[in-house]
């Protein structure tokens, strides 16, 4: 009982679209409808600038952060990590926003950060240094993801492991566009680093 509770409260948080909100409340800006489409951090500073993508992204954080601390809340044993998935399912697929979501990658880095602090330090330092030589934040998410898994692997936490690499997965298969515009040249770059 209290398990699915867990899931379903993780899954709503996750379903909150902190871009959708930010867009249309400050901007009168439906960001679905601009960019990308998606409801993530990244689309947000490409249609809306750098204080609104840095709100919407930290938003985005906090939600796979507060998700994977419930089992605490509740008392319950289920594992930080289970109930993180089930907050960047939500992030990906919001039951408040027609099922079209963000990419989950400020989701899955909040789900990290409440359970291995370090390991979300390190992944965010990997992020931003990638960002600044190749100014694609597509690759650098797809880095973070890829350091995410080995460094699982290093420290040989098993949950961790799965976990990451499930995480990782929908991180590279949702950017899967990305890369082929990346192939062909066509990605766009960020002006608003180095």
């Amino acid at each position: 009982m209290i398990y699915g509770i867990i899931i379903i409260l993780a899954y709503l948080l996750g379903s909150i679209p902190s871009g959708l909100i930010v867009g249309k409340a400050f901007y009168g800006v439906d960001i679905r409808e601009h960019g990308s489409g998606n409801l993530g951090g990244t689309n947000t500073f490409r249609t809306l600038g750098i204080k609104a993508g840095m709100i919407v992204t930290i938003a985005d954080i906090l939600k796979g952060t507060l998700a994977a601390a419930l089992p605490f809340f509740f008392g319950s044993d289920m594992h930080p990590l289970m109930a993180g998935v089930f907050a960047v399912v939500g992030h990906m697929y919001p039951l408040f926003a027609g099922f079209r979501g963000g990419k989950a990658v400020a989701t899955s880095g909040g789900v990290l950060l409440a359970y291995v602090p370090l390991m979300f330090l390190i992944i965010l330092g990997v992020f931003f240094l990638s960002l600044y030589i190749t100014k694609y934040v597509s690759l650098s998410s797809i880095m973070a993801a890829i350091v995410s898994i080995i460094y699982a692997l290093i420290i040989w936490d098993i949950p961790l492991i799965i976990v990451v690499s499930i995480l990782g997965f929908f991180v590279i298969y949702r950017h899967r566009a990305n890369i082929k515009r990346i192939r062909n040249k066509t990605e766009p770059k960020i002006k608003w680093l180095g």
